[in-house]
């Protein structure tokens, strides 16, 4: 049996964009989510993987597999659609997963023969099985994966052209916060994955930058810390000869303990999500963590970056309490002007979270094209997606055409004071 495992292009990060700057190398990272499934292949099968992010494959060239997979963002269902029509058109099964179906189950159903929503490890099997003797089913709903009993994912496919290897040590998040589909799709409680795994996982990724891609590498409780303090000193002892860059919130800070051991570890760089520089944009997204126990957040970056590690902080532009100016409020920001910039405009997404405001208040869809749904991240500042913004918000006190504005003055003004 043949399984072609699939990324599709992503119009926002992808070595497309690689000589408009070499940055954007940084941006393409490995879809871990597929080679996560390949390691739970049975060996019977003969597994490749393609990331068109590196280019488009000429698919009718080579054999033609029994069973496709397809992940999305997004971003990348348009694309998806169209490499399963042109599976589908040869008479071969598409199935698809990742968080578009997940939350749009009934549109990918209209261009792909089945659809895994949630976590796949649960079922992945049952859909390999069924495919084998042609019954797939329309839908399979995974459940959260057992961390403990994770399977290794298979980095020797592909091993060329990446800044950054990847590795996954949790899941979940509670913070739930309103704009984020982490706790929708992997809970809100935190999953760990056994620690002498990992360090055995580490051993098989050959790049020497490596991304974790946890939500949350250290968590918000004392026993999520010292679980990571626990692995980065089992990172040390390994002598791995690695450096790595994760996400982690602002109370990473806290425990000059845990920024030492993640130095000595190899960490460069963390990605904090700020989210907004007013207090009311914090309480509207559920964000108030942020500034708990009256945390100052230019003391706890300068804290950060004392240790020789780097901080990319993100920030949300178009909530109900943004008012003309956000972008310079937040260039001007004292607390967070020392901070890498990634902005984004917030987008709402159908069904993950429960609360009113990002479907009945902030905004709703609109209809973009045929598959229905032409939204994707603002990404970077300056981005061109940014003159494509399909977003309706009822009465919004900064409207969109003037964050397409904003955005760029903020980055620019960041970068032309030295502030980054």
């Amino acid at each position: 049996m043949r399984l072609h495992l699939i990324n599709p292009f992503n119009p926002l990060v992808s070595m497309s964009h690689a000589k408009q700057s070499r940055w954007h190398r940084y941006r393409v990272w490995k879809p871990l989510g597929l080679l996560t499934l390949a390691g739970l292949t049975p060996p019977d099968w003969e597994v490749t993987v393609f990331d068109e992010n590196f280019g488009m494959p000429n698919y009718a060239a080579g054999p033609a597999p029994d069973l496709v997979g397809v992940t999305a963002f997004t971003s990348q269902a348009n694309r998806a659609y169209e490499v399963a029509a042109e599976f589908r058109s040869r008479g071969v099964s598409v199935v698809m997963g990742g968080i578009h179906a997940t939350v749009r189950p009934d549109e990918a159903l209209q261009h792909v023969d089945s659809v895994v929503t949630g976590e796949a490890e649960s079922v992945w099997a049952t859909v390999l099985e069924d495919a084998r003797h042609g019954r797939l089913q329309r839908t399979y709903a995974g459940g959260y994966a057992d961390m403990a009993q994770a399977k290794p994912a298979r980095h020797d496919l592909l091993t060329k052209g990446y800044a950054f290897g990847a590795i996954q040590t949790t899941r979940g998040c509670p913070l739930n916060c309103s704009f984020c589909s982490v706790s929708a799709m992997n809970g809100k409680r935190y999953r760990h994955r056994p620690i002498d795994d990992v360090i055995r996982e580490l051993r098989t990724v050959r790049e020497k930058l490596v991304l974790i891609v946890d939500d949350n590498l250290i968590g918000i409780g004392a026993a999520h810390v010292e679980r990571a303090k626990e692995l980065m000193r089992a990172m040390i002892r390994a002598k791995l000869g690695k450096k790595w860059i994760c996400q982690v919130t602002i109370n990473m800070a806290d425990d000059e303990e845990l920024l030492a051991l993640a130095v000595k570890a190899g960490c460069k760089g963390v990605f904090i999500g700020f989210e907004s520089p007013t207090n009311e944009g914090l309480a509207e997204v559920g964000k108030e963590f942020n500034v708990s126990k009256g945390r100052d957040l230019r003391a706890s970056v300068r804290r950060i970056q004392r240790h020789k590690i780097g901080v990319m902080g993100s920030f949300i532009m178009g909530l109900d309490t943004d008012t003309p100016g956000i972008g310079r409020r937040i260039a001007h920001e004292p607390r967070v002007q020392y901070v890498s910039f990634a902005p984004g405009i917030i987008k709402p997404i159908p069904r993950l979270q429960d609360r009113p405001t990002l479907d009945n208040t902030a905004g709703s869809f609109i209809p973009g094209n045929s598959s229905g749904w032409r939204l994707r991240r603002a990404g970077l500042a300056c981005n061109s997606d940014l003159l494509n913004l399909h977003v309706l918000q009822r009465s919004p006190p900064c409207c969109v055409d003037r964050f397409k504005h904003a955005l760029p003055g903020c980055s620019f003004r960041l970068i032309a004071e030295s502030h980054i």
